[in-house]
């Protein structure tokens, strides 16, 4: 289980590189059967300020999960993508958790 974060085009400061670990190793602690985080950070070319990109894989048996959110900084749109995963993990043990009852129900 680890992170990997990946920067395009440009060279992130230690502190956000730090913040995104800490962030997206929180995960753990919601499914313990992930593989492997891939985090990918970069900048927009727009006209915007809220040009800050956060994608966020999410390895595991079966599909992989996906979330990215585009803010004005960097720790922003990490924060709201650890989010949407967090409820996607949510989502995936509900559904595995009602297949398992419905198989041990009597006939």
């Amino acid at each position: 289980m680890k992170v990997k974060i990946e920067a395009v085009g440009f060279t992130p400061k230690q502190e956000l590189l730090d913040f995104v670990q800490e962030k997206a190793g929180k995960l753990f602690q919601f499914y313990d059967r992930i593989i492997n985080v891939e985090a990918t950070l970069n900048v927009e070319n727009s006209d915007t300020k809220e040009n800050k990109v956060c994608g966020i894989r999410l390895i595991i048996p079966g599909n992989d999960l996906w979330a990215s959110a585009q803010c004005k900084t960097f720790e922003e749109a990490t924060a709201q993508t650890v989010d949407a995963l967090e409820k996607q993990l949510d989502k995936r043990k509900t559904k595995i958790l009602s297949k398992r009852t419905e198989s041990k129900l009597p006939e």
